[in-house]
């Protein structure tokens, strides 16, 4: 197996603060907000929605100081898995935490990366209506429509784009990072020049009734916003390739938080000023459900402004697509030349340097999940990313605390330990406290059950820990 030691081996810090916010806020945003809007305000039955882009936005922050510490502490290329890895001991626990993480990243990243481009695919079909229609009447094809097959085609094609040289990568970002601000100054526009705050304040009877049923409901919003500001921790996955990480990589994770989770409020506050939350909410089903954002467009400035956003919204979403893929696919790389992962993903491409085999597993893996329903997708996802991760790290950042209070840190916690227990919490509540939710508790527990056999199996086959205590070569 090659090592980092060789020079077609070696990462570079090419990428600055700039750079690292952008493509966070790529990564954040994408399809996210644009699809779900009308779901939140479904879940909550009002404009009360807003409550649930609020909770949403404070587990973020508390969660994202958590990945400041660890990335400003140990700026490695993998993230997540370089953390665990070291806080649970690269030669013992650790060894089994970092591998789960790497398996389930397996299965959560190309979910994720699948959510955008089945969210870019309605809006394509806005532009586009004949994308909803089934390919054939009859036959094998029959069940398969455009929109499925358009999300495919953005997945290969940000393949495509991202067999280069990440500095090419972080220069095309910014286009696109362009592209996505337009798209939210249309729909800001179009809702302030058309606000009514008489429709903000028309709440629903019963609309702050504490009970049980407004807590389900709230944790079902919550959910929702809660894969919306997801991706602020993109920057701690290319920790090898940003320059003075010590800095960069706490600011950037906090100013794309702070950043995103404004644009987040505004855009549904002029969203629900502008048009009745009753027809937002009824958005939420049918063949254009995904589609509201240019629906208001449409409604408030008109149709040329509305197929201009969605354009710009496809291109958001593709730029999500692109950053996703560019932040995971060095993961399974960093694990493989660690020893603890499949070797093949250790190698680097012989002319620009990037993890090539990595790119296009976890890849084509998304294209296939493609092919799935948009709700399963994000549903699933959640689950085995808080299960498998969250939880760990929330849990690992106080570890590491307790067993190596010396170790030089270039950014602190604020109010530690409150935010890693408060993050933990909101983690825990979104997840349980929804309606069906032990549907998607179970995909979680069945990946962590097999991905535990398989690490000790093959654990055995090599005689490293538990069952030998000194680490072994690959």
């Amino acid at each position: 197996m090659a090592t980092p030691s060789t020079p077609q081996q070696t990462l570079h810090r090419q990428l600055g603060l700039g750079s690292a916010v952008s493509l966070n806020m790529l990564d954040m945003v994408g399809i996210g907000p644009f699809v779900t809007l009308p779901l939140v305000v479904a879940a909550m039955g009002g404009p009360q929605a807003f409550l649930g882009w609020i909770l949403g936005a404070a587990i973020a922050l508390c969660d994202g100081l958590v990945w400041a510490e660890l990335g400003a502490t140990m700026p490695q290329a993998g993230g997540s898995y370089a953390f665990l890895r070291e806080i649970y001991g690269p030669e013992r626990g650790g060894r089994l935490a970092s591998f789960l993480y790497v398996w389930q990243l397996c299965c959560s990243a190309p979910l994720s990366i699948a959510s955008g481009c089945i969210g870019l695919a309605q809006y394509a079909a806005f532009l586009f209506p004949r994308l909803h229609a089934p390919l054939a009447a009859a036959g094998p094809f029959a069940h398969l429509q455009g929109t499925q097959l358009t999300a495919a085609a953005a997945c290969i094609l940000a393949i495509a784009l991202l067999y280069r040289n990440v500095g090419a990568v972080a220069r095309f970002a910014w286009v696109l990072w362009g592209a996505m601000m337009l798209a939210f100054g249309i729909i800001l526009f179009a809702g302030f020049t058309h606000f009514h705050l008489a429709l903000v304040c028309t709440l629903p009877a019963g609309a702050f009734h504490l009970n049980h049923a407004f807590f389900l409901s709230l944790g079902a919003a919550t959910l929702l916003t809660t894969y919306d500001y997801w991706g602020y921790y993109n920057v701690c996955f290319l920790g090898e390739e940003i320059r003075n990480p010590g800095r960069n990589i706490p600011r950037a994770v906090l100013i794309s938080i702070a950043a995103i989770a404004g644009l987040y409020l505004a855009m549904n506050v002029s969203v629900l000023g502008a048009i009745p939350w009753q027809q937002i909410a009824a958005g939420s089903t049918g063949d254009n459900q995904l589609a509201v954002a240019s629906f208001m467009v449409q409604h408030t400035i008109g149709a040329v402004a509305a197929h201009l956003l969605a354009l710009l919204i496809v291109c958001a979403a593709f730029a999500s697509v692109f950053a996703l893929l560019l932040g995971f696919s060095r993961v399974p790389y960093v694990a493989a030349l660690d020893g603890n992962f499949f070797r093949v993903f250790g190698r680097l491409h012989p002319r620009h340097g990037f993890p090539h085999i990595a790119l296009l597993a976890l890849g084509g893996l998304a294209t296939v999940f493609c092919f799935f329903s948009l709700a399963h997708v994000i549903m699933a996802l959640v689950a085995i990313r808080i299960l498998l991760q969250f939880v760990m790290q929330q849990v690992g950042v106080i570890v590491l605390r307790i067993r190596q209070p010396e170790r030089p840190r270039p950014f602190r916690i604020w109010f530690y330990p409150l935010p890693p227990l408060l993050a933990l919490a909101g983690f825990l509540f979104v997840l349980i406290e929804r309606p069906k939710s032990a549907v998607e508790l179970r995909y979680a527990l069945i990946l962590a059950v097999v991905g535990t056999l398989v690490f000790l199996l093959r654990s055995r086959l090599r005689r490293e820990w538990p069952f030998q205590r000194t680490k072994m070569s690959a």
